[in-house]
């Protein structure tokens, strides 16, 4: 048994793409965050099991609590905004029910193919992302704040097909997301004592920069791979920004 799993926070525009997708599950678990559009309204229509869970500022804990609710062997996290192709579907039935590289496996991280402003990136640090988002229900937990990972025990494969991304698809939900993040990142870098200096936050947005668009080849994705890099360095002088003030405030 497959449970599919996805998170949301206002998903209204992406639910359903999404859902239809997953359609093949034998179970999908939507935890929502207490949205203010329909997407609770429109997943339960469309026969996923619903819960209203609060963030709480803990991506971890939000996806362990759907990872409780879940009655599968095998758990697919899948983001709103990302796609199960038809190939990514065949794939993991197989490998969870027939092959037998299933059974010596707990868990398989998945490729993801990012498209944005109407170009996939096929460069960049979403160029060769792989993330672990298909594993055995009991093999292991979710740790971080943000940017969570999900900490298996025993072995891991990885999976052939990916799933397809949509993210940000205009510069304000972008920016609306760096800001969200930055401000988990922040506070888990202080939580952990991290502390920045002046030369920090001028010098790891360069950084940034100079390995979005240069080292990992964003040129090539043309003006969206530049745009790409220019806001993941903001992305990165804010979190160094962020920190700085949590210190300076304290």
């Amino acid at each position: 048994m497959i449970s599919a799993v996805v998170l949301t926070k206002n998903e209204e525009k992406n639910i359903v793409d999404c859902l239809e997708s997953l359609a093949w599950c034998d179970e999908i678990i939507v935890v929502d965050d207490n949205s203010e559009d329909r997407t609770s309204e429109i997943a339960q229509k469309m026969g996923a099991s619903v819960f209203v869970h609060s963030l709480d500022k803990d991506f971890s804990k939000q996806r362990n609590f759907a990872l409780s609710k879940a009655k599968g062997e095998w758990v697919l996290f899948v983001d709103a905004d990302e796609r199960a192709a038809s190939g990514l579907k065949e794939e993991i039935i197989h490998l969870t029910t027939v092959h037998d590289r299933g059974k010596e496996l707990n868990g398989f991280f998945i490729r993801r193919r990012d498209f944005m402003w109407g170009k996939e990136l096929k460069h960049g640090e979403t160029g060769s992302i792989k993330l672990l988002r298909l594993a055995r229900k009991d093999a292991g937990e979710w740790e971080g704040t943000v940017h969570e990972k999900w900490k298996i025990k025993g072995r891991v494969g990885e999976l052939k097909n990916p799933l397809v991304h949509y993210p940000h698809q205009t510069i304000a939900e972008f920016l609306q997301e760096i800001n969200f993040y930055t401000s988990l990142s922040a506070k888990q870098l202080y939580k952990n004592g991290i502390k920045v200096r002046w030369f920090d936050i001028i010098l790891y947005p360069k950084a940034k920069f100079i390995y979005n668009y240069f080292i990992k080849l964003g040129f090539r994705d043309g003006l969206p791979g530049f745009i790409f890099a220019i806001l993941m360095s903001f992305h990165s002088f804010l979190v160094r920004g962020k920190l700085w003030l949590l210190w300076k405030s304290h």
